[in-house]
C-alpha cells in the first residue's frame, strides 16, 4: 500500500518540513515509526544533514514514536514539548 505524501503530517508536529526529514531516514508512513528509536532517529538525521539538528527535532521524534506505537494516545504526550529531556 503507498502513501499519501501527507500522512505523516497527521503526527502532531509534523509539518512538510519534518516529513521530508522523516522520508530522508526511509519512513514513508506513520506505521513505520512503531518499533523505531526516536534517538536513533535524531542521530542519523544529524549524520544525514551533516550537522547538529536543533534538538526539538529529538522531541518531535519521540512524540511521533509514541503516536505511531499508541492505540489512544494521550492527548497530553501528543504536544512535542512534553518530550522534553
Amino acid at each position: 500500500m503507498k502513501s499519501s505524501p501527507d500522512e505523516l503530517q497527521r503526527i502532531p508536529g509534523v509539518g512538510q518540513k519534518i516529513a521530508q526529514d522523516l522520508r530522508a531516514l526511509g519512513i514513508t508512513t506513520v506505521q513505520d515509526l512503531v518499533g523505531q528509536d526516536p534517538d536513533l532517529l535524531y542521530q542519523q538525521l544529524c549524520r544525514y544533514q551533516g550537522v547538529p539538528v536543533d534538538r526539538c527535532m529529538l522531541y518531535v521524534f519521540r512524540c511521533a514514536v509514541y503516536y505511531a506505537s499508541q492505540p489512544q494516545p494521550d492527548p497530553k504526550l501528543l504536544k512535542w514539548w512534553n518530550w522534553k529531556d
